[in-house]
C-alpha cells in the first residue's frame, strides 16, 4: 500500500507537467516566433556576468593579491626566524663546545691543584711528624737527665752527708769563679 501511494506521488506530479508542457512552448513559439528562449538567456547571463565581473573582480583580486602578500610577508618572516634560530644553534653550540672544553682544562688544572695538595700535605706531615720525632726525643733525653739528675740527688743525698765532705773556703772560691768564667 506504502509503495502504491509513493509511486503515484511521484508519477503523478511527471505526469501533469509533461502535459502542460507542449501548450506553454506553443503560445511562446506565437509571441516571439522562437521555438526556445535560449539566445535571450545566454545575452542576459552575459550581461549578468560582466556588471559581476566589472562590480567584484577588483575587490577579489586585491584581496587574492593582499592575502597573497601576507602570506609571503609570513613566509619571509618565518624563514627569517628560522635563519636567525639556525644562528642561535649555531652559536649556542660553539658556546657548548667552548664551555666542554673550559670545563675539562678546569678538571685537569683541579686534578694538578689536588696532587700537588697532597704532595704538600704530605711533606707539612712528614715535617710535623719528625719535628714531632725529634721534640720526643728531646723530652725522653730531658727527662732521662731530670731522673738522673733526681737519682744522684736521691743516692747523695741518702748515702753522703755535708759532714762526708771537706770542702774550704778556697776550693768554694776556685768552684765560683769556674762557673762565672
Amino acid at each position: 500500500m506504502k509503495k502504491t501511494v509513493v509511486f503515484v506521488l511521484l508519477v503523478l506530479p511527471a505526469l501533469l507537467l509533461a502535459s502542460g508542457a507542449d501548450a506553454e512552448s506553443s503560445r511562446y513559439f506565437t509571441q516571439t516566433g522562437r521555438e526556445t528562449d535560449f539566445l535571450p538567456r545566454v545575452v542576459n547571463f552575459t550581461i549578468f556576468a560582466a556588471l559581476l565581473y566589472y562590480l567584484v573582480a577588483n575587490p577579489v583580486k586585491s584581496f587574492f593579491k593582499g592575502r597573497t602578500q601576507g602570506i609571503a610577508m609570513k613566509l619571509s618572516e618565518i624563514e627569517n626566524k628560522l635563519q636567525a634560530a639556525k644562528e642561535e644553534q649555531k652559536e649556542a653550540q660553539n658556546r657548548l663546545e667552548k664551555n666542554e672544553e673550559k670545563a675539562r682544562k678546569i678538571i685537569a688544572d683541579a686534578k694538578a691543584e689536588a696532587i700537588l695538595l697532597v704532595d704538600k700535605i704530605a711533606q707539612a706531615n712528614a715535617n710535623d711528624l719528625a719535628l714531632l720525632q725529634k721534640q720526643f726525643q728531646e723530652k725522653i733525653a730531658q727527662e732521662e737527665r731530670r731522673l738522673a739528675r733526681e737519682m744522684i740527688d736521691k743516692v747523695l743525698s741518702e748515702n753522703i752527708s755535708n759532714d762526708d765532705i771537706m770542702i774550704d773556703g778556697t776550693k768554694v772560691v776556685e768552684i765560683i769563679s769556674k762557673k762565672v768564667a
